[in-house]
């Protein structure tokens, strides 16, 4: 159905109240732009824009104010217009939405997608530099690779690169982020290396979760940590462009009282795992595949043992369901020599390109409508229930003295969305998508 709107302007900003059978919407936002997608029964945030709804009947005084206040909160004080607008589609309207993906061209080659045949780079056999150094370069390097990867899709930005230091001079990191993109709405590489005294709910908590690690460090002696890591969340803009996140790590711990005597535990850890809002089952399989051609080439024990374990560790118990569809996890990990270990942290680290990219260019041109921009954002504020309440990287970093919060919680989508007692149809694609989070399936047959 098509109704009448009403738009209210400041020099800076501008209001749209959309007339639906429903109730009116208000938008607002830092940048005069039409509205991408109206959407009903909701108070959400676009970029820079607000939306929020009033209920229909309001009075046209009273629809002025709220919008003047709304662009006022947002912009400032502005000189305002009121003018009527022609139609525009009601907020439950099925037509095509995302105009972004009209100018989107999929490359010939996406580059970094063939690990295997590529040359090994130097630290990839230098056992003459300790470990932690040669992490170090890993870590860095599957950075760059991802962000040239993941550049070669999006026609509209770069990535920015924030290298920060830690206040007391224990280490540093390199935030790559790229948001509001044609392709990404927020997507996030990065890279930490960083030392220092671990606090006692850190020592507790590495106590509880392994046995082995409380046979090694005494609950009432002082340890140092060492840690170089890259940690990867993307979050596409198209709905039917799954979501992604990556992380590899190794993590060393020193006694205190005798640092020069080498760490007294050493381990590596991390993963990958797939989040669609919607599921197409043959592009799962190539992304467990993938994985598991990484972790065959080293331990054929490997990939079921840490698919496994993905699903357990990414789960939203409140919800009894998976975060995702899974991927591989691995914590603690110190079964074989570090050499080995290192060797399949590199080709594990490289598979997600290969495993993730590509989907992203599969998917990002298919149109899409209002219903689906919906599902992906629900999905998304499950997505973020599991980071910030179950998430052990979130905890660690929080509560890690002098931590960087806003690279700690880079992994939250830009945008989400709660709605009361969703319930997607009975054999709707969103019903087969919530099939598929609640059990358990074997993928890479």
């Amino acid at each position: 159905m098509l109704r009448r709107s009403l738009s209210v302007s400041s020099i800076d900003s501008q209001v749209t109240l959309v007339e639906t059978d429903a109730q009116y919407i208000i938008a607002a936002g830092a940048h005069r732009r039409p509205l991408r997608q109206p959407r009903p029964n909701s108070q959400f945030t676009i970029g820079a824009r607000r939306v929020i709804q009033v209920p229909k009947g309001t009075s046209a005084v009273t629809k002025l104010a709220a919008a003047g206040a709304c662009i006022g909160l947002g912009a400032g004080i502005g000189y305002w217009v009121a003018k009527e607008k022609d139609t525009i589609p009601n907020a439950q309207d099925t037509r095509v939405l995302g105009s972004e993906i009209a100018g989107l061209k999929v490359p010939a080659v996406i580059p970094n997608t063939d690990y295997e045949n590529e040359a090994k780079p130097a630290y990839y056999n230098d056992t003459a530099t300790p470990m932690h150094q040669r992490m170090e370069a890993l870590v860095l390097d599957l950075q760059d690779r991802l962000v040239v990867a993941l550049e070669s899709l999006e026609p509209s930005r770069k990535f920015i690169r924030d290298r920060w230091e830690r206040e007391d001079g224990n280490g540093y990191g390199i935030s790559c982020v790229l948001q509001d993109g044609e392709v990404y709405e927020k997507a996030g590489v990065n890279v930490s290396v960083i030392e220092g005294t671990l606090a006692p709910g850190q020592l507790r908590s590495m106590r509880e979760r392994n046995p082995q690690t409380a046979n090694k460090l005494n609950a009432n002696e002082e340890y140092d940590f060492r840690v170089a890591g890259v940690s990867v969340v993307v979050h596409p803009r198209n709905p039917y462009a799954p979501t992604a996140h990556k992380n590899y790590r190794r993590f060393e711990v020193y006694r205190k009282s005798n640092k020069e005597a080498g760490p007294v535990l050493a381990w590596f850890g991390g993963g990958a795992d797939l989040t669609p809002a919607y599921l197409f089952e043959g592009d799962v399989k190539y992304f467990h595949q993938t994985l598991k051609q990484a972790c065959d080439a080293h331990d054929p024990q490997y990939y079921p043992r840490f698919k496994q374990w993905c699903d357990t560790y990414f789960t939203n118990i409140h919800r009894d369901e998976t975060r995702g569809v899974g991927g591989i996890f691995f914590d603690d990990l110190e079964d074989k020599a570090p050499e080995d270990l290192f060797h399949f942290a590199y080709d594990a680290g490289s598979a997600f390109i290969k495993a993730y990219v590509p989907l992203v260019a599969k998917r990002m041109t298919m149109p899409y409508t209002l219903r689906e921009r919906n599902w992906q954002l629900i999905r998304r504020g499950h997505y973020a229930e599991f980071n910030l309440v179950y998430d052990r990287g979130t905890k660690f970093g929080l509560m890690t003295p002098g931590a960087r919060i806003e690279s700690i919680l880079m992994s939250l989508p830009l945008t989400a969305r709660w709605e009361y007692m969703n319930q997607p149809e009975p054999g709707s694609p969103e019903a087969h998508l919530l099939e598929a989070v609640r059990t358990t399936t074997d993928w890479a047959k």
